[in-house]
């Protein structure tokens, strides 16, 4: 056998490996990082350097592995990219749409669901929100996907207001209001801590919903920032 027939059927051997292999385990033999790791340092490299810097090369350098460890986990870099905007809509749109569709006994206690997620950065992450919209300048597929989210976050915000009795076009525009607020406080990168912020909470309250918080609402919503 030639030494290129040869080492044609080992390409062969290790690719066949490659897509049969278990997804969500770590590789066997010198492959030692898993799937979430990949994915966990993309995403911090996206966050900290923007879409371009996620590379192949230079995140297999910093975890100290070869390409194939990667080639164990996903097919192609654009696997990897569908993959961070899965994980993103999988975290970010899903807990905005989760906390708008509780059941909840008020309208103030339904939006102080939603603000769970402005107060908690482990069910919201701000600044992959904004690197996936910096992101969408460069992307129409990506362009595409932050429109569908912010539709399905808009939409659930809606929806909430409109089963505690508020008509369509006044619960189209309070959640507008609510969410294009949020939204707006990271596009403007403002850095008023969390405390400030819910020093407003009934003035907030009050914008959002046009009925008056008790004391018990107020007291309930810091019970979950004191615990967080």
């Amino acid at each position: 056998m030639s030494r290129s027939l040869a080492r044609r059927n080992r390409s062969c051997l290790l690719w066949a490996m490659i897509m049969i292999a278990p997804q969500d385990e770590p590789a066997p033999g010198n492959i030692k990082v898993t799937r979430w790791d990949w994915i966990n340092l993309a995403l911090q490299t996206l966050i900290s350097d923007g879409i371009e810097s996620v590379r192949i090369l230079p995140l297999g350098q910093k975890l100290g592995v070869s390409r194939s460890s990667f080639y164990w986990y996903f097919q192609s870099r654009q696997d990897l990219l569908d993959q961070l905007l899965a994980h993103w809509h999988d975290t970010n749109t899903k807990a905005i749409v989760e906390r708008a569709q509780r059941p909840a006994e008020s309208i103030i206690m339904g939006v102080m669901n939603v603000f769970e997620c402005w107060a908690d950065e482990r069910l919201f992450d701000p600044r992959l929100d904004f690197a996936i919209r910096e992101w969408a300048r460069r992307s129409d597929d990506v362009r595409r996907a932050i429109d569908k989210a912010d539709n399905e976050r808009l939409s659930a915000i809606r929806d909430m207001y409109r089963r505690h009795g508020y008509d369509e076009e006044d619960a189209f525009i309070r959640a507008r209001v609510l969410y294009y607020m949020q939204i707006g406080y990271y596009v403007l990168d403002l850095k008023e801590p969390v405390e400030a912020r819910v020093s407003h909470l009934a003035a907030y309250l009050r914008s959002f919903t046009g009925l008056e918080p008790s004391e018990a609402d107020v007291a309930h919503f810091m019970r979950f920032i004191a615990a967080r």
